[in-house]
């Protein structure tokens, strides 16, 4: 599984909402998609992501662990990076081009 942007966005939407349920709504996915994707994050990575509690009556959660939001914010870090590396190359690319 390969990390990229919209699961970065479901882990920060679990930081903000402390639920996977919560988060999924907030991103347009079900629950289901939600966890499965939580899941597979918590099994790529060395330690956990996203540390879950059981729902039921007394309500449960999700909350971001420290490592998950050292991963969330190393991955903006490196699209912000990306971003503006992209910015210059297609700079000089259009230069490029209106010169032709």
């Amino acid at each position: 599984m390969v990390l990229g942007p919209g699961k970065v966005d479901l882990l920060e939407a679990i930081g903000r909402t402390g639920s996977i349920s919560a988060a999924g709504r907030d991103l347009g996915m079900s629950y289901r998609r939600a966890w499965l994707l939580v899941d597979a994050l918590n099994h790529m990575f060395p330690s956990v992501l996203v540390a879950a509690s059981p729902g039921g009556s007394h309500g449960g959660g999700a909350k971001l662990t420290d490592y998950g939001r050292g991963v969330a914010a190393a991955y903006r870090r490196v699209e912000t990076r990306a971003r503006a590396a992209m910015r210059e190359e297609m700079a000089a690319f259009n230069v490029l081009v209106e010169d032709s």
